[in-house]
């Protein structure tokens, strides 16, 4: 392969390089200028959403199953490249990414402000916004790279960031009140780090287990070479590789039993970055499922599917049950997202098109979905102080907005129909009963429990009586509803109309779906007599 491919204007690097940049220059603004951090943060992730929007235009459904490539050669002595591409998948993503991140600026515009308590030296505002923007950078690279090392090393860096994030700009409910609130955002930042560098490392002795055999790291090489058997791997091997991957990514997403580092850091955080945690960042997991361990290892894929879609249904029951049994708004949310990843993992691993094209919708939807949810949450947990539910209601009495949009979110999060979650969550379903009906019928159980944690927590924080401690609870402002409206408009659209991202998704999947070499399944009907 030739050092340089597509010579033409880099998109995609372009994509993730902005936001890398502008985290870069929002960490050198000088400290007085917090607020020109901030807007400066914000106009370079709405830049990066302009640069989204273009990969999306750009893109061809119907082309090629990689688009807008580059490659450059990296470390020649070992094969790694620099090397890029999207299908219609990593577009979905790309842009779910860069659509969020602007919110979940605006969302935090004060969280980072400095407490009275403080050193004046320190600048947690800067600090906090370029984290931000370095995260969107890692995660946009992750879904395009197209080289499994480059990968790997996005996979583990953006742990980084999203430590200090977690530990260092923790949620303020408990501010002044707490003495054990930095031990606790402690504790959860390094539960993260420690879980995910685990399954890093595994899959890390995955990555180099996969050089051995293939002699380079190129995805787009590897499959092809596998798909017209010239590269052969003896079966124990393909399944060893196959696991080690499949467990870092699992940790990510995060499926049962590798999930109990997620409601602790989404607990602990701030809101705007609970958001990106489980909207954009385990967003990586599940789509390195579809991307790399079904092209690269299909059969083995196959092999572990009927323990996959049990470990998938766990997850949809077990994070359901201990949604509804939660005292606290954000680990209630926490848990509600391992019961959504659990439906995303088994739409993957139904081996349907209505299965992975439903998973690929779920991903973009729950994130968006989340997003709203999690962000008025937050606004509500800052106006109170608290994040136990029972501190709260009446609020929609007194700050009716705010009930409302609360509300929208909650029912997008159970899947009502007319709103985006609704469509995914029916075609996974769907995808899922067509072949493993057993499983189909046992999920939608998780449908049930999400109606009662949602509404439970309607009930419990925004009707009845009006507590003295919210009654002078201001509704949204400005800035709020600039955060949760288009969000919300966004669920209406896309549960009406799905077809922009079904027109990107289908291709891809239908290009995942010949990699394990499976075709839907034929409904059986009896003939009439």
């Amino acid at each position: 392969m030739s050092d340089v491919v597509n010579a033409g204007f880099p998109l995609l690097t372009a994509t993730a390089a902005v936001p890398a940049v502008g985290a870069i220059l929002t960490a050198a603004v000088p400290a007085a200028r917090r607020t020109a951090a901030k807007w400066l943060a914000l106009l370079v992730s709405l830049g990066t959403l302009v640069l989204a929007a273009l990969v999306a235009i750009r893109f061809e459904p119907g082309g090629d199953r990689y688009q807008l490539t580059e490659s450059h050669a990296w470390i020649k002595d070992f094969g790694v490249r620099y090397e890029l591409g999207v299908d219609g998948i990593g577009v979905a993503l790309i842009a779910l990414t860069a659509l969020l991140i602007p919110f979940i600026i605006l969302a935090g515009w004060h969280d980072a402000d400095p407490l009275e308590t403080k050193s004046k030296r320190w600048r947690p505002t800067q600090g906090f916004f370029a984290l931000i923007l370095m995260v969107e950078a890692m995660v946009i690279l992750s879904f395009e790279a197209t080289d499994v090392f480059l990968f790997y090393i996005l996979f583990e860096a953006m742990l980084i960031p999203m430590y200090f994030l977690i530990g260092g700009f923790g949620d303020r409910a408990h501010a002044g009140t707490d003495e054990n609130a930095a031990a606790q955002r402690s504790y959860a930042a390094v539960k993260f780090l420690l879980y995910n560098l685990v399954g890093g490392l595994i899959m890390l002795a995955a990555v180099i287990g996969l050089y051995v055999v293939a002699g380079n790291f190129s995805l787009t090489e590897i499959a092809a070479a596998r798909a017209s058997g010239e590269l052969e791997m003896a079966t124990n091997t393909e399944r060893l590789l196959f696991l080690g991957f499949f467990f870092a990514f699992a940790v990510k997403a995060p499926l049962w039993p590798l999930h109990t580092w997620l409601p602790n850091a989404m607990g602990e955080a701030t809101a705007p970055v609970a958001v990106l945690i489980t909207a954009v960042v385990d967003k990586v997991g599940t789509f390195a499922m579809l991307r790399f361990c079904l092209q690269l290892f299909p059969e083995a894929s196959k092999w572990a599917t009927p323990a996959i879609i049990v470990l998938a249904l766990i997850s949809i029951v077990y994070g359901a049950l201990l949604a509804v049994g939660q005292r606290d708004i954000k680990r209630l949310v926490a848990y509600a997202s391992i019961s959504h990843f659990g439906f995303i993992i088994m739409g993957i691993f139904a081996m349907t098109s209505q299965g992975q094209s439903g998973a690929t919708l779920y991903m973009v939807n729950h994130g968006i979905s989340t997003a709203a949810l999690m962000l008025v949450a937050g606004f509500l947990i800052s106006r109170r102080g608290s994040r136990l539910i029972a501190d709260y209601g009446g609020v929609q009495k007194v700050a009716p907005v705010l009930a409302g949009t609360f509300l929208v979110g909650g029912l997008a999060t159970l899947s009502l129909p007319g709103l985006a979650p609704f469509v995914s969550e029916f075609l996974v379903l769907v995808g899922t009963f067509a072949r493993y009906p057993v499983a189909g019928i046992i999920a939608t159980f998780g449908i049930v429990l999400a109606a009662l944690y949602t509404l439970v927590l309607y009930q419990r924080t925004m009707t009845g009586p009006v507590k003295e401690e919210v009654r002078a609870m201001p509704d949204l402002k400005v800035r709020e509803l600039a955060v949760v409206a288009p969000l919300i408009a966004l669920l209406l659209f896309l549960g009406v109309y799905p077809k922009p991202l079904t027109e990107i998704v289908d291709p891809a999947v239908r290009h995942t779906m010949s990699d394990v070499q499976q075709k839907d399944p034929r409904p059986e009907v009896e003939a009439a007599k």
